[in-house]
């Protein structure tokens, strides 16, 4: 059984990383606050976005673009958008079971994967997944252009007939103590058949457009396309943000509990060693008088 002493180094060593784990937890508190924020001002119109143009290319007649169409290549893109570091709960973990799942699910395509934050790569390289590459942000966080820039050089290879399809794999926030793992596919953006007989009986007049629907899809179908990306790491972000915040508020509590339960054993301690002195005093003042 420990001693005075040692339960308090232990104390102390917990109330340390009690402070650490508190001042963890207000950081991220503070981080998801402004990773709501933008995810709550750009995913209505990202989402809205999506669906308009979806719509408008399903039902436009005789119209094609790239980015919509089929093909029969069976080599794919995942991109597997993670977190740089760790001490987020089951973030990472939850992540890279979905992903694992997926590659599991398609071992006859021949997936090539690019990551962003290192922590699910570095569990994929361990089950022999070959990163393809890492793409790294200026700042903490992603900057619209910088998102552009990588969608950019991941499409090239979808419109060069190189892959047939690239996805997305993020987790998605819901709140602050909770997200769900998804895999989307981004390319091709085209609607299957099932989807298109249920737009036409919806809108069964197809829309007027000016100048042209080529015009209009063609300049906004590739916007949709980096938009719905750069949401999905948006979502990411503020994932990230509430499952350390909820990691850290877990380690504070379990640290005071801690520091509740030594302190109650070593007072427990001291109290009977302070029972034994008396007794030890008593017995020898006894022994004098007899």
């Amino acid at each position: 059984m420990a001693n005075i002493k040692d339960l308090k180094v232990r104390i102390q060593s917990t109330k340390n990383t009690l402070k650490i784990t508190s001042a963890m937890k207000l950081v991220s508190a503070a981080k998801l606050s402004r990773a709501q924020g933008r995810i709550t001002g750009f995913k209505p119109y990202s989402s809205e976005l999506d669906q308009t143009v979806r719509i408008a290319s399903a039902l436009a007649q005789d119209y094609s673009h790239e980015y919509l169409e089929e093909s029969e290549n069976q080599k794919a893109v995942l991109l597997v958008v993670s977190s740089e570091k760790g001490l987020c709960g089951g973030y990472n973990n939850q992540l890279f079971k979905k992903v694992k799942n997926f590659l599991n699910d398609n071992k006859n395509k021949d997936v090539k994967c690019y990551f962003i934050g290192r922590k699910v790569k570095e569990l994929l390289l361990r089950e022999g997944i070959e990163d393809q590459k890492t793409f790294k942000f200026k700042g903490s966080e992603a900057d619209f252009s910088e998102v552009k820039n990588i969608v950019e050089e991941l499409t090239q290879m979808f419109t060069n007939n190189e892959v047939g399809s690239i996805s997305v794999a993020y987790n998605s926030f819901i709140s602050a103590i909770e997200f769900d793992s998804k895999i989307t596919q981004v390319l091709p953006m085209s609607a299957s058949v099932e989807e298109k007989e249920k737009l036409a009986k919806e809108f069964p007049v197809d829309f007027i457009y000016e100048p042209s629907a080529k015009e209009i899809l063609d300049k906004l179908i590739p916007e949709v396309l980096v938009s719905s990306v750069y949401s999905y790491i948006l979502d990411a972000v503020a994932a990230e943000h509430a499952a350390r915040m909820a990691a850290m508020d877990n380690a504070t509590k379990n640290s005071q509990e801690m520091v509740r339960t030594l302190t109650l054993t070593m007072n427990k301690l001291r109290q009977a060693a302070i029972t034994t002195e008396l007794t030890e005093i008593v017995s020898g003042a006894e022994s004098l008088n007899s």
